[in-house]
């Protein structure tokens, strides 16, 4: 029986670069096939490829041993083929069955719309793939997961088989996961076909069938869970051998280095963001805050770096009122900003390395003489930061825009942590990057913990959050609703509070017992 999906010599190219190299790529019927890959590998024009956002420059595609030709989603939707986005592709005012519909419309007698048709058929695939979904509910009201559970329903709705997923879990608590892959599984059991795109090592251990790795544009390998590891699968994407296990000392705190009290932040739309926080960051601590996206952080960290005014509350850094500051006098009080979004907040794109390694010290000695720049010195220091912080780059004048994720971060990095600092704010600060970056950069935040600073970690990945902090304050719309050890807190405990739910004193017990156990084992 030929494969339900066969990609043979795919090739595509833009300017100055390969990103598929003549991959093969063939998924089973019935079976939950993983892409694995660094930033750039090349999984992400696959997919497109695939869906018909681009064209190949060499290559076949075949579905059911039929060859098609794939010009756009269209044709893709036609062929079986359907993509759930990592960003939500929903209308927040729009119910889940106009939501579902949009773009495959019933209609009555006369032109009108035939919601009740429409929602009868999603309660039908809700109940077959246990989705629990309510045809009659407001996007803008139901959880994250549920949301994705929507995107689902509207390939399921279109009679896809071929369903790809790219990074579906990366918006989701512990326990929308599990969900999900239960859904997946289910999905399997109908016959459907799953092409899963994660960076998630163990998720891709505990639920795919078959692995494939791509690097620089080629397949390096397949494999299947029985058959590899964590640290062989890392190894296949970046080439070399990983260290998974943050490698992670006692803290000793010190000092307090900032204070929040009651902090209130409002969003740009003018909604409370932030919903009187308080909370305080030792010397040489990490001090983690785990949440699903969307509950505050990006609110909190504009706020303790100057880039928003707080309407309520007060934050002291080093014992100083930052609240009224502006980002330039924060920094100039010890403190480092690697920034949620990297090329919007982190860097001028289209300025060399050597610029944007000086952007908060160019106007300092010995940068600056008297109104002039010391280019020779610039040039200097942006040599010596390129190869202490492993920039991969043919030149510090390279423009930063022609630099990959991973070292794009790095140049933040090497300018953050190349001068005196006492307090850090490290918002996703391996968002999108790759295994070998990720170890990277985890190292770097924990030789500043040890030096003595502060760290203020914000990640949306709980398995960097448990790994990395000393404490975890976990938010829900706005609030802190606690903050844990990091020794006896567990992935269900942090898990339940992202969702909202205070365990009793009792499920707490529960759930340190059963670490200590995993512990012991």
């Amino acid at each position: 029986m030929a494969p339900v999906l066969e990609l043979r010599g795919i090739t595509k190219s833009f300017p100055g670069v390969l990103a598929n190299d003549h991959i093969d790529l063939t998924v089973e019927k019935g079976k939950i096939h993983a892409l694995l890959g660094e930033n750039g590998a090349g999984k992400t024009t696959l997919m497109n490829i695939l869906y018909g956002l681009y064209s190949p420059d060499e290559g076949e595609i075949f579905v059911h041993g039929k060859k098609m030709e794939i010009h756009s989603p269209i044709d893709a939707i036609k062929a079986g083929i359907g993509m759930v986005h990592q960003h939500f592709m929903l209308v927040p005012v729009f119910t889940v069955t106009e939501n579902v519909m949009l773009g495959e419309e019933y209609v009555k007698a006369g032109g009108i719309l035939d919601r009740q048709k429409a929602a009868d058929k999603i309660r039908e695939i809700s109940d077959t793939y246990n989705l629990d979904i309510n045809p009659d509910a407001y996007i803008k009201d139901i959880p994250v997961g549920m949301q994705q559970r929507v995107e689902i329903i509207k390939l399921l709705f279109r009679e896809a088989n071929i369903l790809i997923m790219d990074e579906p879990t990366a918006v989701l608590t512990p326990q929308e996961v599990e969900e999900l892959f239960k859904i997946m599984h289910t999905m399997i059991e109908q016959g459907k076909s799953i092409i899963f795109i994660t960076h998630k090592l163990g998720e891709v251990i505990e639920i795919a069938d078959k692995i494939t790795v791509i690097r620089g544009g080629k397949v390096v390998g397949s494999t299947t869970p029985e058959e590899s590891s964590l640290s062989e699968l890392a190894s296949m994407m970046v080439g070399r051998e990983v260290n998974l296990v943050v490698e992670k000392t006692e803290s000793k705190p010190g000092e307090v280095i900032l204070e929040v009290e009651n902090l209130k932040v409002l969003d740009p739309l003018g909604a409370i963001a932030v919903d009187n926080m308080s909370f305080s960051v030792h010397a040489g601590e990490v001090l983690g805050i785990a949440g699903v996206q969307g509950n505050g952080q990006t609110e909190l960290v504009r706020s303790l770096t100057g880039l928003l005014q707080p309407i309520d509350g007060e934050a002291r850094l080093c014992g100083k009122d930052i609240t009224r500051l502006s980002p330039r006098d924060i920094t100039e009080l010890g403190s480092a900003h690697i920034p949620e979004d990297r090329q919007k907040d982190g860097l001028v794109l289209g300025f060399p390395i050597t610029d944007n390694l000086v952007l908060n010290t160019y106007y300092l000695e010995p940068n600056s003489k008297s109104i002039w720049l010391d280019q020779k010195q610039i040039l200097e220091n942006s040599i010596n930061l390129v190869e202490n912080f492993d920039i991969r780059t043919p030149s510090p004048l390279t423009p930063a825009s022609s630099l990959s994720g991973g070292n794009q971060q790095k140049v933040i990095v090497a300018r953050e942590f190349s001068r005196p600092i006492k307090f850090l704010v490290a918002s996703q600060p391996t968002r999108g990057l790759d295994v070998g970056s990720i170890e990277y950069i985890h190292k770097r935040l924990m030789q500043k913990r040890d030096e003595g600073c502060a760290v203020l970690l914000v990640s949306t990945e709980l398995d960097e959050i448990m790994q990395l902090s000393d404490r975890i304050a976990v938010v829900y719309r706005g609030k802190v609703l606690d903050i844990l050890d990091a020794k006896t807190a567990t992935k269900e405990w942090v898990g339940l509070l992202m969702a909202g739910i205070i365990p009793s004193e009792e499920e707490k017990e529960k759930l340190v017992s059963k670490k200590k156990q995993i512990l012991m084992i």
